[in-house]
């Protein structure tokens, strides 16, 4: 194995790569904030009518 100068690892350049794991992360991060909203709507909308179990 090759050991670079610092010159060398300066220029190194990584990468982006998306990942299907990644992808689950954000899936399940916008069901949680859609399902916060559709929480926070129904107790708003039971509040306004006086609907209380």
């Amino acid at each position: 194995m090759k050991v670079l100068s610092k010159e060398e690892l300066l220029e190194i350049k990584g990468g982006f790569k998306i990942s299907s794991s990644l992808i689950t992360a954000v899936v399940r991060v916008i069901n949680v904030v859609l399902e916060l909203g559709r929480s926070a709507g129904s107790a708003i909308r039971r509040i306004q009518n006086n609907d209380f179990c």
